[in-house]
């Protein structure tokens, strides 16, 4: 783990929004499938960042140096029957930042945010085959099962998605 990290919640993405859309911009680049596809521009990426913020969304950042290096969201059901779910959702390390132990710290931190809120069983999905599949299992998490052809990948595929969860104590 990069020993010079800090990783806080943001309540407000005003003084984060080039960070966060640069984030945003270098992974999608790098091929990550998180909802977007290449060329992303800043302006696009400025524009997904300005809405993300709610009450039932918890954003944290890794920032080294001061520099956004990636960053994990929350999304807490609302719902009457799900109010014990939480979906972790667009997990993101910056691409000359992978390997230190960002996506892993940022996965502890949002459990341990999980936990205080409340919150017994954590959900997400991701496609497979991808690197993070291994870091999801190596933190406990448990595959439920795979759609084909999900989500359209930027040389147009259509790749599977893995739907994976972990009950907390």
């Amino acid at each position: 783990m990069a020993s010079d990290m800090i990783i806080e919640q943001i309540r407000s993405i005003g003084e984060h929004i080039n960070g966060l859309s640069d984030l945003l911009v270098q992974v999608v680049e790098d091929g990550a499938s998180i909802g977007f596809l290449p060329p992303m521009k800043q302006s696009e990426a400025a524009m997904y960042w300005e809405d993300v913020l709610s009450p039932e969304v918890i954003l944290f950042i890794a920032k080294i140096d001061n520099h956004i290096v990636g960053s994990v969201q929350l999304h807490l059901c609302m719902k009457q029957n799900g109010g014990h779910r939480v979906e972790i959702a667009k997990l993101m390390t910056h691409p000359n930042y992978r390997l230190r132990g960002i996506g892993r710290s940022l996965m502890q931190k949002a459990e341990r945010r999980a936990r205080d809120e409340g919150r017994t069983l954590l959900v997400l999905d991701t496609r497979d085959g991808d690197p993070s599949n291994n870091l999801y299992t190596s933190l406990g998490f448990i595959e439920a099962g795979r759609i084909p052809d999900y989500a359209q990948s930027a040389n147009g595929q259509l790749d599977a998605t893995v739907f994976y969860y972990k009950k907390l104590n």
